[in-house]
């Protein structure tokens, strides 16, 4: 799949930023006044701003409010309502704690559900996808949960919790690309399943569908190197969870210290997500012969 920038940003910082914000709900971080305010403040900019950097990948962002009202079949419409009741419902606790106050716990508690449920339907978005068998698995809700609650760890200065999580996003990312590396050969899909004339015979390609690139070979189709993808796998594991593990466990956990490791581990989400587009293959490549 073409990795767009937009959904790169919006699942990276939306996924961290409502991870920050329920930890800040459950009360893993009690903070009050200026630090309050910043800490909410962080999660807020980083859940709003990757979901407006979602609006700039549809092709007419003025209709992203049309989304909403397809609750009932669209994990999207599903992630957008959830958004907006978690960040509806922990605006009064961020402002109870800003201004030095307190809200009981089950304010907080509901407000962390719909955080998590808002990255559990962005998750769906594609697992659903049949047609994508890297996806359509378990590892990409695993995924997509375990980096929001290790984004939000650090973020929130969980020590702990942080570096438990940074191993265990590891040991999943590490699952995911050997287990994806199979996903598309077991799902048993070729080019007779592609054009549905498996039955008849075996099926080869004679020309190319169309003299130009299209939609979905410009959306669908991207082909990235092997030696490519298996350094840019390191890189993603190694950012996005050993160096900021081993900062948890080995450096005093000073704000300069937690700011660093937050960004190593942001830039590593990146890389890794853009993998997550990049070597996701659709189906629809074997009808132009690109598998």
């Amino acid at each position: 799949m073409h990795p767009a920038p937009s959904v790169i940003l919006f699942t990276v910082l939306s996924g961290a930023g409502f991870g920050l914000l329920a930890f800040l709900a459950l009360g893993a971080a009690p903070v009050y006044g200026l630090q309050a305010f910043l800490l909410w403040g962080l999660g807020y900019a980083l859940a709003v701003g990757g979901l407006l950097a979602s609006t700039f990948h549809l092709g007419n962002p003025q209709r992203a409010l049309r989304a909403f009202t397809q609750w009932r079949t669209s994990w999207l419409s599903r992630e957008g309502w959830a958004s907006m009741a978690a960040l509806l419902l922990l605006a009064p606790v961020a402002l109870a704690a800003i201004f030095g106050g307190g809200l009981p716990p089950v304010f907080g508690g509901i407000g962390a559900v719909f955080c998590l449920l808002t990255v559990v339907a962005t998750s769906m978005i594609y697992t659903q996808l049949r047609t994508v068998p890297r996806w359509n698995f378990w590892t990409t809700p695993a995924l997509f949960m375990t980096f929001a609650l290790t984004g939000g760890a650090i973020l929130s200065g969980q020590v702990v919790p942080a570096a438990i999580l940074c191993i265990v996003l590891a040991l999943l990312l590490v699952a995911a690309f050997r287990l994806g590396d199979r996903r598309f050969a077991d799902a048993g899909a070729d080019i007779g399943s592609a054009t549905g004339l498996g039955a008849v015979g075996a099926v080869r390609v004679l020309a190319p569908p169309h003299t130009g690139p299209n939609y979905l070979m410009k959306e669908m189709i991207h082909v990235v190197g092997r030696k490519h993808s298996a350094r840019l796998r390191q890189i993603a594991i190694v950012l996005s969870a050993v160096v900021p593990g081993l900062i948890f466990l080995f450096v005093p956990p000073f704000p300069v210290v937690l700011g660093v490791a937050a960004v190593i581990h942001i830039a590593g989400a990146m890389v890794a997500r853009w993998l997550f587009f990049a070597e996701a293959e659709h189906v629809v490549g074997l009808y132009y012969g690109r598998r």
